[in-house]
Parts: structure tokens; C-alpha cells; sequence
């Protein structure tokens, strides 16, 4: 297995990629992995790795502008459509820059939600998406969970501290980009429902039954209003972080599905 990074631009900033290599075979997919809405590189540790040994299959891994290593967040809150101009407009550059012709996509929580908007933006121009925990509407659930968030995060200074290890600069932006955007109450409104007819690929909706920020609503919707063969997988005693929190079981579900489409 070889590493390698690059930087990805996009307009004037910058996003810090890395490459999983196990072979020079382009006509492989690739798994393309996309960070939850407080992730980068680093947080998803050894996952992307485990899952392209166990599937033969190389890697990308990109983080989006505002975390990580990558340039600083500009506006704060986040326009209302953010995550459709991750998906359908600067996605779609990181992958041209980053030599992939082939993705499939997987993707965690706001990861999940880029994913599906990718997907049915640019329906002839990857193979599969697997998601974690994505959302397609906000429930109160989710609204809730990011409330109790930002209370750890601004009276004390442990998740801040955390935060801080993996985003430098970036932490505070990083957090309020997500947290301030999200309590808007214009954003109590997105909602890419009508999106997801557009979705012909292979799908695994993969959500915990304990998510904090989701219920299996979710699931239904993208798995029922989606168009191409959608498979539901609801992980008992898991929250919002399968890949970790569920660790075999999702890697098998990952395995079998890639098998299937691969």
C-alpha cells in the first residue's frame, strides 16, 4: 500500500487529499471518502485503509474547505445550500483533480448527505454511494443533538480541545460553520427530498438506531424516493458514527455491497 497527498484547488483555496494505493488498474473503482460536518483526513484514522484491503480497491480522501489542514472557512453561517454546492459543484472538481474516473462514494453524515446530492447531479459519473447517518431533511432530533453540541463546545473546553488537535485554525470556524448554519431557522427548512429521484446508481443506507442526530426516517426516504437498487442497513446499539461505533458488522455490509457492484 503506498500514501500520497495533494493539495486540490478549488477557486482560490485549497483542500488536502490523500491518495490509498493498491494498484495501477484505473478501471477499478475508487472508494472516495467524505468527512461528517466537524471531520477531516485524520479523524477517520485507519477506516479508509482497512476497507480497501478488504476490498482490494484504492482510496481518496479529501477534506472540504474549513477543516482540517485545508484553507480556512470563509462566511459564517454557511449558505442555506452548502452541502448541494459541495455535491454538485466542487466535488466534482476534486475528483477531476484527483485522477478519479470511477468513484463510489462513501460518506458520513454531511459526507452521507454530499454524496447523495453528487449522485443525483452527476448520475452517469460514478458507481455506487454508501452513506452513514446522511440526511436529506432536519428533523428535531437533529436540531436538538447540534443545541447539546454547541453547549459542550462553548462552556467548556473539551470538545473544543479535541476539536483543536485535528482542525488548528480552523476549530472555531469549523464548529460554527456547522453548528451556527444548522440553527438557523431558514435551514429548518433544506431539504433535498426532491433530489433523490434522480438517484439510478446502487445505494447502502447505513444508519445507527441510536443516532443522536437522525431517525430511521431518514432512511426511509432516501431508500424508498431514490430510483436505482437501495439497500437499508439499520445498526443496532450504534449512534452517529457506524464505522467506529459498529466496527465489524459495517465493514461486512460495506464488503458485501461492493462485492455486489464491483
Amino acid at each position: 500500500m503506498n500514501i500520497s497527498f495533494q493539495d486540490i484547488e478549488f477557486q482560490t483555496q485549497r483542500m488536502r487529499a490523500k491518495h490509498i494505493i493498491l494498484h495501477e488498474d484505473n478501471r477499478k473503482p475508487t472508494l472516495v471518502f467524505l468527512h461528517e460536518g466537524l471531520g477531516c483526513l485524520e479523524m477517520w484514522k485507519d477506516f479508509p485503509e482497512k476497507l480497501c484491503q478488504a476490498t482490494g480497491l484504492n482510496g481518496f480522501i479529501y477534506e472540504r474547505i474549513g477543516f482540517g489542514q485545508s484553507s480556512p472557512l470563509g462566511l459564517v453561517p454557511r449558505p442555506i445550500d452548502y452541502l448541494e454546492r459541495e455535491g454538485r459543484d466542487i466535488l466534482p472538481v476534486v475528483l477531476e483533480q484527483g485522477g478519479i474516473e470511477n468513484p463510489l462514494l462513501v460518506g458520513h453524515s454531511d459526507g452521507g448527505s454530499i454524496a447523495l446530492i453528487y449522485a443525483a447531479f452527476h448520475p452517469d459519473k460514478l458507481c455506487g454511494v454508501i452513506t452513514e447517518a446522511a440526511h436529506v431533511f432536519v428533523e428535531d432530533i437533529t436540531i436538538d443533538g447540534i443545541v447539546e453540541a454547541g453547549k459542550i463546545y462553548f462552556k467548556t473546553d473539551d470538545l473544543k480541545t479535541k476539536l483543536a488537535r485535528y482542525h488548528g485554525d480552523n476549530t472555531d470556524k469549523a464548529f460554527r460553520g456547522w453548528h451556527d448554519t444548522w440553527l438557523t431557522p431558514e435551514f429548518r427548512h433544506w431539504n433535498m427530498e426532491n433530489l433523490l429521484a434522480n438517484i439510478t446508481c446502487p445505494l447502502l443506507v447505513i444508519q445507527g438506531i441510536d443516532d443522536e442526530y437522525g431517525s430511521q426516517l431518514q432512511v426511509q426516504s432516501i431508500v424508498e424516493k431514490s430510483t436505482g437498487p437501495a439497500t437499508p442497513f439499520l445498526v443496532p446499539n450504534c449512534a452517529h458514527i457506524p464505522h467506529f461505533q459498529a466496527p465489524a458488522p459495517v465493514m461486512q455490509a460495506m464488503k458485501d455491497f461492493i462485492k455486489k457492484i464491483v
